[in-house]
């Protein structure tokens, strides 16, 4: 490979949430913390090139994104997604949460209902209380070992609530799930049907595994398009999360407007100069590096499905489409959710993130980061099987 992601960075003392915050956060000083989702690969050299300009030149200004940086955004959804996108379409916000609150707060008022598929990401859950409407929530059914969405119970909450709004997480955080075009027309179809507007966050969009690939709800059907609000970013692709940078696609002029003055109540304006200059530059000359680290997470992946299959069986692998946060199942364990914190943080020294954050439908659940150095992943299985070794 052209880069090195054997690598292992100290992110130590670098005001790292992840690996700076342990005490803080209620966890033993020396824990491994395998957790939040950002990358411990330093960000593609073409990145850091473009930011190492801006750095030198020393004024760290008001700034904004000249006609190169849709450019940018342009071709990379048209070559790797078939997805044309338009300038006029686009706002930038500070993130991804930041975009799904403001949609809340644009399209929803306090009362009103929103409709989540658990066990998904926490933070939408948080937004929805923190901004006092309703969370509804049609859970993922887990058959066999494969997620999947229950189109009649999806249908009936957004009936009975009157849903207004549904945040999709596609691909779908922890679960792992790529969803197939046909799955998402039935979504569309549903949501059209009751005029739901769709938050789609599509942050993930870039990580999936062979076999698999990642389908924009809003380009599949040009009546699904008025009623989405597309959300993605550069950050979990090219590890830039601590930069602040998103890019929202709407293309119902309406629902921008609505999208665009709730955030102009927010205060915020414009982005830093450092997340725009980084997310051009990713979009621009950062294919080779994610080719390089989809395979190095493939090979990752490999050693976690193989490592619990030879030394701890009783955990089970949810098989991840995409992402590259693992969703494993520690049910046949038999464990309270106490126990299991006190055999993975206290007695293994991992920091995971616990199945019940993402709603009840994930008790008994972990999700694991797996994009790291490999032999950090060692350490981590190793240490999990000496702890249950131990029991």
């Amino acid at each position: 490979m052209k880069y090195d992601f054997d690598e292992r960075v100290d992110r130590t003392n670098s005001n790292s949430i992840k690996y700076d915050f342990a005490v803080e956060r209620g966890k033993p000083a020396d824990i491994l913390p395998l957790w939040v989702a950002d990358m411990d690969f330093r960000a593609p050299m073409e990145v850091i090139e473009r930011m190492e300009q801006d750095l030198e030149l020393g004024i760290f200004g008001y700034s904004e994104g000249k006609p190169a940086y849709f450019d940018a955004l342009y071709h990379w959804y048209k070559e790797n997604f078939h997805w044309e996108i338009q300038k006029n379409w686009l706002v930038k916000t500070p993130g991804v949460v930041f975009a799904v609150t403001t949609a809340i707060r644009a399209f929803t008022r306090e009362g009103d209902a929103v409709l989540i598929q658990q066990p998904v990401y926490y933070p939408f859950g948080e937004s929805i209380r923190d901004n006092k409407r309703q969370v509804i929530n049609s859970p993922l059914v887990l058959v066999e070992g494969h997620y999947q969405m229950d189109f009649e119970d999806f249908e009936n909450k957004i009936i009975e609530n009157k849903v207004k709004l549904f945040i999709l997480c596609s691909p779908h955080n922890p679960v792992g799930r790529v969803w197939t075009k046909e799955e998402l027309s039935k979504v569309g179809e549903i949501c059209l049907k009751y005029q739901v507007i769709i938050v789609s966050d599509e942050i993930h969009s870039d990580f999936t595994y062979n076999g698999y690939e990642h389908t924009v709800i809003a380009n599949i059907d040009e009546r699904f398009a008025p009623i989405t609000i597309t959300c993605t970013a550069p950050s979990k692709t090219f590890n830039l999360a601590g930069l602040q940078i998103s890019n929202v696609f709407i293309s119902n002029r309406e629902l921008k407007s609505k999208f665009v003055s709730a955030l102009k109540r927010t205060g915020y304006s414009q982005v830093g100069m450092l997340g725009v200059s980084a997310c051009q530059a990713a979009y621009e000359n950062g294919r080779e590096w994610l080719d390089e680290l989809k395979q190095y997470l493939t090979g990752n992946l490999t050693y976690i499905r193989e490592y619990l299959l030879e030394n701890i069986p009783q955990i089970k692998l949810i098989e991840p489409e995409g992402t590259y946060l693992l969703w494993l199942d520690f049910r046949e364990l038999e464990m309270t959710e106490q126990e299991r914190e006190n055999l993975i943080v206290n007695k293994a020294k991992l920091w995971l993130d616990s199945g019940v954050m993402f709603g009840k439908d994930g008790e008994g659940f972990e999700r694991i980061n797996i994009a790291c150095p490999r032999a950090t992943l060692r350490i981590a299985m190793e240490s999990l099987k000496k702890a249950m070794d131990e029991q």
